[in-house]
């Protein structure tokens, strides 16, 4: 299938441009350094070089553009006939045959001076005849000036021709202006043609695609045609009688019946009369559009003979392919594209019309016989007069009904949408949240639940299980009940003799007391001063006053005032009290103990052993918030990592002081010179 795509031919330069392209390129791609004092075949072939490189370049130029613009006798007859209405088939012709002549014209006029500098006698010599041959060479090409600018303009419009391929399925719109052409084809292809409410506004073919049976077809929109002489139709109609002729599509000739786009139905009737001759061995189909505004039904008698003419005119297209004659339905077809209403059954039809002609016309070629012969189909006969019905498996059966089943179901339930277009719709409708519940119950689901009850919240009492729970509560209540009864031991007094009894009644009194006064404290602790030791001056918390107490008590004071006077004394104090132990048993029975020098030194000795290790800090503790001891290391570590500050001055360290100096005077001082300025 032959493309054309004329959006990749080669820009062509105008007269200037192009001799300064080409003689740019001769002074940068050949030697330019020539001396008198060279042999003279050597001064020879420097200034031949030049005039063969610039007469090779011109010619490769101007190939490419003759070569890249298409021949009007080679191409598609469509694409030569709408050349020629655009551009005028003899001036284009002419122009390429203007480029062609210049060609030939800088080859002999480079093959003259080659022939002369073959000849010269000097280097002066020489280099006239080349700069003669150059001049020569640019003068053609600035006369076929105008021709090149011709071409370029043909070029650019070619560019923003539609790519149509006059081979492919496709369907032609037709018919006076503003009767909807191109509303229709935006419907039923992506194409994006502008529609407006007067005559005339597409001037050009446009193209969209739509698919039909998974087939692709071509839609054109074709610019209104006018009633009226061939010779007095301007280029825009021309396009449209350009496509008619030469493309096979199924033409859709549109009939504004509502008489909105400014024509009678007599007027359109008289424009199909005239060029039905356009419509031979095509499939026409004649569609009255605008129904909206106009019923068929509701014009005219006289417009009623118009339209059953040129229907009576389509059906001899149907009957001319092998139709029937009462195939009406699918010739008159109405239609509205503002309410889209019969858009898709007119598409529809003229598909089909289209592929139908198609088939016939494979059917009746020579090619059909070739690849008939390539196949055999072998129609089974039957051998007797007994029935064989396909065996199909129970269970293949059985499974078919339960899928029915199934869809059938899947149809009868009514989705929620379908509930709200019953009961009111959006904002009327409000959809229940309880129908799916699971309850023992299905009147239960629709109840309404109070929240509060009596002062108290409902869902704190909704547990099935309450009551099982409550007895495990009171059982287990009661063991632990009894279990404390049997620890407890209680002082009834009953074994003790009076002066213990005594005793007891003094201590519980004390508790008694204690117990109020750090209530007291505790209440007046924010307003209370601190006072510090050294004021105590009424020496109301002694030892002596301690011991006094607890020899009244009945209780030993001594083991208090020892450990009173060692927590007072600090930790060395405390020491030598602990291995006073080892000196005798006596030293519990004394305030102070004196140690032997021996003794001082063996325990200023041991003084690091007897002190208690702190931890390391990468040591594993359970219960700390880590997995293991390397996980611990890596927090530690990241941890650290955090802490420092970014070195962002770039320090070697802390004590890295360095004030580097922001602009070096060896860089950025002195005048500048010629060249390079990174560097002075």
């Amino acid at each position: 299938m032959v493309q054309y795509n004329f959006k990749k031919i080669t820009v062509v330069p105008n007269g200037k441009d192009f001799v300064d392209i080409i003689l740019s390129r001769t002074q940068r791609q050949t030697p330019t350094v020539v001396h008198k004092g060279y042999a003279i075949s050597r001064i020879r072939q420097f200034y031949m070089r030049k005039v063969k490189y610039t007469q090779q370049n011109f010619y490769d130029k101007l190939s490419t553009i003759i070569d890249e613009f298409p021949r009007l006798d080679d191409i598609h007859p469509f694409y030569g006939d709408l050349l020629h209405v655009l551009y005028n088939k003899d001036h284009y012709k002419l122009a390429l045959g203007q480029i062609n002549t210049a060609r030939n014209l800088i080859s002999k006029v480079a093959k003259d001076y080659v022939k002369l500098l073959k000849y010269g006698d000097s280097l002066y010599r020489c280099k006239s005849l080349k700069v003669a041959a150059l001049g020569r060479m640019c003068t053609v090409i600035k006369r076929i000036g105008p021709s090149l600018a011709y071409l370029e303009q043909i070029r650019q419009h070619m560019a923003r021709l539609p790519s149509i391929d006059p081979n492919t399925r496709t369907i032609l719109i037709c018919g006076y202006p503003n009767v909807g052409k191109s509303s229709f084809i935006n419907k039923i292809t992506r194409a994006d043609v502008d529609v407006q409410p007067y005559a005339f506004t597409t001037k050009s073919l446009f193209v969209g695609h739509t698919d039909y049976k998974y087939l692709r077809y071509q839609v054109i929109d074709t610019p209104g045609i006018l009633d009226r002489p061939f010779e007095d139709r301007n280029i825009i109609e021309m396009c449209s009688i350009t496509a008619l002729a030469h493309l096979r599509a199924a033409v859709l000739f549109f009939l504004d019946i509502s008489g909105s786009c400014g024509y009678s139905i007599a007027q359109q009737a008289a424009l199909f009369h005239s060029i039905k001759s356009l419509f031979l061995n095509k499939p026409l189909m004649i569609v009255c559009n605008k129904t909206d505004l106009q019923p068929l039904d509701g014009i005219s008698e006289e417009d009623k003979k118009l339209v059953t003419e040129m229907k009576d005119e389509a059906m001899k297209t149907v009957i001319g392919q092998g139709g029937e004659a009462t195939d009406e339905a699918g010739v008159l077809l109405t239609m509205s594209t503002l309410t889209e209403d019969g858009v898709i059954s007119v598409k529809n039809a003229a598909c089909e019309r289209l592929l139908n002609q198609r088939v016939e016309l494979k059917m009746k070629s020579k090619k059909l016989n070739d690849c008939l012969n390539r196949f055999h189909v072998a129609m089974p006969k039957p051998r007797d007069q007994k029935e064989r019905p396909p065996c199909i498996p129970e269970a293949v059966l059985e499974a078919r009904a339960k899928q029915a089943e199934a869809d059938s179901e899947k149809q009868k339930r009514k989705l929620e949408r379908d509930l709200e277009n019953e009961n009111g719709g959006a904002g009327v409708y409000s959809a229940s949240l309880r129908k799916h519940y699971l309850l023992a119950n299905e009147e239960w689901k629709e109840d309404i639940m109070p929240e509060i009850l009596d002062g108290h919240n409902v869902y704190d009492f909704v547990d099935p299980d309450i009551l099982q729970r409550l007895e495990e509560l009171e059982r287990e209540e009661g063991l632990r009940q009894e279990e404390d009864g049997d620890d407890d031991f209680e002082m009834d007094g009953a074994e003790l003799t009076p002066e213990e009894k005594a005793a007891l009644a003094e201590i519980r009194k004390k508790k008694s007391l204690l117990i109020q006064q750090h209530r007291m404290k505790k209440s007046t602790a924010e307003s209370r001063p601190t006072v510090p030791r050294k004021f105590d001056k009424d020496k109301e918390f002694t030892s002596k006053r301690m011991g006094r107490q607890l020899s009244a008590l009945g209780l030993d004071p001594t083991l208090a005032i020892n450990r009173a006077r060692s927590k007072s004394r600090g930790r060395k104090r405390e020491r030598s009290v602990e291995r006073g132990d080892d000196i005798g048993n006596d030293a519990m029975d004394v305030d102070e103990i004196t140690p032997s020098k021996k003794q001082r030194r063996s325990r200023s000795l041991s003084m690091s052993r007897s002190r208690s290790m702190s931890r390391p800090r990468n040591e594993f503790v359970p219960g700390e918030g880590f997995k293991d001891k390397p996980q611990k290391e890596k927090a530690i570590k990241m941890f650290k990592n955090s802490a420092n500050k970014r070195n962002k001055d770039a320090r070697r360290g802390e004590s890295d002081r360095v004030i580097p100096t922001l602009k070096p005077k060896h860089l950025f001082s002195g005048k500048r010179s010629s060249g390079k300025t990174d560097r002075r």
